[in-house]
Formats: C-alpha cells, sequence, structure tokens
C-alpha cells in the first residue's frame, strides 16, 4: 500500500477503463517509425558534405585543403548529428515503457519529427549563410521547438499513466523544459551577441552541469540533516 501511495500514477486502470485503454493502439509501430525517420535525417545531414567534395574536387589538390575550406561545414554537421541523435536518446529512453497510444499522443509525435526532418535543411541554411543573422534563429529555434516538443511530449505522458508503465517518469519534467530553456537562451545570446556564434551553445552543457551539481548538493545535505537528526533523536 505504501508503494502504491508514493507513485499513484503506477496503478492500475480501473475495470471500467481497462477495455478502453486496450483498445488504444500498440505503441510499437510508432516506435518503430520513429526510428526510421530519425535514422534518415541523420542521413540527410552528410548529403551537403558529399556534394562539396565533388564539386571541390575540380578546385582543390588535397584533402587538407578541402577540410580547411569546409571545416565549418563538417562541424555543423558533426553538431547537428549529436544534437539528432540526443534528442533520439531522449526520445527512445521516453518511449521505452509506452505501450499504448492515443490520437493526441501521435499527433505530438508527428510534430516533433516535423522538427527533426527540418533540422538537415536548417543546418545547411546555417552553413550556406554564416553571416546572416536569420540562420541562427532557424537553426536555434528549430532546435528549441524540437526540445519544447519532447518536453510538453513527456508532460502528456506523465498526464496520461494509463499509456506506460514508467512510475518514475514525473521526476525528470524538468531536464525537459531545462534543455529547450538552453537551447533558448543560447538563440538571445546568438542573436545579441552575434560574434559569440555557436559558442553560445556551450550552455547545453553549463546549465545542467550546474543543476546535476545543485542535485548532488542538495543530496548531501539531506543526507546529512538525516544522519544528524538520527544521532540526535529523543533519548530514553
Amino acid at each position: 500500500m505504501a508503494s502504491e501511495s508514493q507513485h499513484p500514477e503506477s496503478s492500475p486502470p480501473a475495470d471500467g477503463d481497462d477495455d478502453s485503454v486496450s483498445r488504444l493502439p500498440s505503441a510499437e509501430r510508432l516506435k518503430a517509425f520513429t526510428d526510421a525517420v530519425v535514422a534518415i535525417a541523420l542521413t540527410l545531414l552528410i548529403l551537403p558534405l558529399m556534394d562539396s567534395v565533388s564539386e571541390s574536387g575540380r578546385d582543390v589538390d588535397s584533402a587538407w585543403q578541402w577540410l580547411q575550406a569546409e571545416w565549418t561545414s563538417v562541424f555543423t554537421f558533426v553538431l547537428s548529428f549529436v544534437l539528432i541523435a540526443n534528442f533520439w536518446r531522449v526520445h527512445h529512453q521516453l518511449f521505452a515503457r509506452v505501450v499504448r497510444v492515443t490520437g493526441a499522443l501521435l499527433w505530438m509525435t508527428f510534430l516533433w519529427l516535423l522538427a527533426i526532418v527540418w533540422l538537415p535543411v536548417a543546418t545547411a541554411v546555417a552553413v550556406t549563410f554564416p553571416d546572416d543573422a536569420a540562420q541562427s534563429l532557424i537553426y536555434v529555434g528549430s532546435l528549441f521547438v524540437a526540445s519544447l516538443i519532447l518536453a510538453f511530449t513527456r508532460m502528456y505522458l506523465v498526464r496520461h499513466p494509463e499509456l506506460h508503465r514508467e512510475p518514475g517518469m514525473r521526476g525528470d519534467i524538468l531536464d525537459g523544459f531545462l534543455m529547450a530553456a538552453s537551447f533558448l537562451i543560447a538563440l538571445i545570446l546568438m542573436l545579441a551577441i552575434p560574434g559569440i556564434g555557436y559558442w553560445a551553445m556551450t550552455v547545453l552543457f553549463i546549465i545542467p552541469a550546474a543543476k546535476g551539481t545543485w542535485d548532488g548538493f542538495r543530496e548531501r545535505r539531506t543526507s546529512a540533516q538525516n544522519r544528524q537528526d538520527a544521532t540526535s533523536g529523543p533519548i530514553g
């Protein structure tokens, strides 16, 4: 009984709701479809570099010269690849124990996939127009939208425990919105300080690191307080 009171969202649905939940579509096909779309988006990132190699073969004499000329394209490709891969990792963990999908969850996933498949285009825009402030808005803005949709998807799943078997999902809501906030802060920095460029993306590491440090500090303080309470309890 105690464990059920701690995680009310993990309790089974009432008998009256069981049939309606079982009639919802299985999440397995949506998971497979999502994996395929993300894989295609990752593959599309490399196409501009392939075209660049073919075109540069007529103008440069070595691979090193090509790399010197296209290092920003290579960097942006790697950055986008890592970010999309991380989006997929978060989505995979989020849906790992999802068993049913509703229409709303389905369309939220499609909206997230729209943001993901747009990222190769946003990456190409960032590489083609590096001095245009609008490219920052397009590229980092797309990352912000993708992360925000993912955060709202997690919130939706928390409010619909009948769709999944993950009692601890509620505790990760803040992390999802922190990721979105990190992209938004990076975008504001890039627009406000044009010279900062993609160094503004370091906030993606600073904010989670700061949160981790703060959480560790709180855990140590709570543990120390518990030990102090245990040793200074009432005597007799």
